[in-house]
């Protein structure tokens, strides 16, 4: 009898573990979620991203890339931002110059091994702009037209693309403003997580573009400071590692309104777990037709491409 009763103990605690796993398992991903961007697109548009501009045409992240990338119909222009150390927020993708795309106010080029001694953090605004980002030939990018510009900061840019989209009458453009930050990077080469953060959200507000703005991230610290200060404005999680959709949101600790993964990383598994959740998918940085049309269907809610021309090729 006594050890009937064992048998059925153990199987009872048996059973209650897997219950209490199986709870935990569909409970582990917060059920709060990020504001969806159905407050920017119905659902059934896809979020054409021109990537930092039109990069495969144009200079990235320049005034004149971002007004190129509104011919070619897209939805949201992608951009990323640094800070300068007059607190100007700098639209770049280094918070440095890139010895790719830099001539020095000298007229000289930079060497790769130098690069971060041209620190954006270290310098002013009116310093940073004596620096031309357009005019050396991208040899990533044979098609990219050779242009002087500068480093723009993020108020140049809205107010510069804003002028066009109301003269043109094109509708409503939102913008997706990754935040370039990393823990190795702290008091270095941008501030802190916390300030950033706020840095950024004044200006949003500033800007009156809070209504058609995202703010993403790789820094999972940046998004969760982004989020106590703010927590109507869409936020997007942007991956680059193998880990599962599931153990990124956990690593997060809320469920962002966007995924945005590697496009290679994309696949079933990811886009129904994703779609279940609530959670759009806009893939980076897609440039080859071939893979705009495999994401399209496998399902994606968008993409990120520095050829936004390429994709109208879909649309024939």
């Amino acid at each position: 009898m006594k050890s009937n009763l064992f048998y059925f103990l153990i199987l009872f605690l048996l059973l209650q573990a897997c219950q209490n796993e199986d709870r935990k398992d569909k409970t582990r991903v917060s059920t709060i979620l990020n504001p969806p961007l159905e407050q920017f697109f119905d659902k059934e548009t896809f979020d054409l991203q021109g990537h930092r501009g039109c990069r495969g045409l144009m200079p990235e992240n320049s005034v004149q890339g971002f007004l190129k990338a509104l011919d070619y119909g897209v939805h949201t222009l992608e951009m990323d931002i640094v800070v300068s150390k007059d607190s100007f927020l700098i639209v770049s993708h280094e918070p440095y110059f890139s010895s790719m795309i830099t001539t020095t106010p000298k007229g000289d080029s930079i060497l790769p091994k130098d690069e971060k001694k041209f620190n954006i953090y270290q310098m002013t605004k009116a310093e940073i702009q004596l620096f031309d980002c357009g005019k050396r030939k991208h040899s990533w990018f044979p098609k990219q037209e050779k242009i002087a510009t500068v480093k723009p900061t993020l108020s140049e840019i809205i107010v510069s693309t804003e002028q066009k989209i109301k003269r043109n009458k094109l509708g409503k453009i939102t913008y997706n403003i990754e935040a370039k930050c990393s823990p190795d990077g702290d008091t270095i080469f941008h501030p802190k997580p916390k300030p950033y953060a706020k840095m950024l959200l004044e200006e949003i507000k500033r800007l009156k573009i809070k209504d058609k703005v995202s703010v993403q991230s790789f820094d999972n610290r940046f998004l969760k400071a982004f989020r106590e200060l703010n927590d109507e404005i869409p936020l997007v999680l942007l991956v680059e590692n193998s880990l599962s959709l599931r153990d990124n949101i956990d690593l997060l600790g809320f469920a962002p309104a966007v995924y945005s993964p590697q496009f290679k990383l994309v696949n079933q598994k990811m886009l129904k777990e994703a779609h279940e959740l609530g959670i759009k998918v806009i893939p980076w940085t897609v440039n080859e037709v071939e893979d705009m049309q495999k994401m399209k269907e496998l399902g994606v809610n968008g993409l990120i491409t520095d050829y936004p021309d390429r994709f109208q090729q879909l649309l024939k």
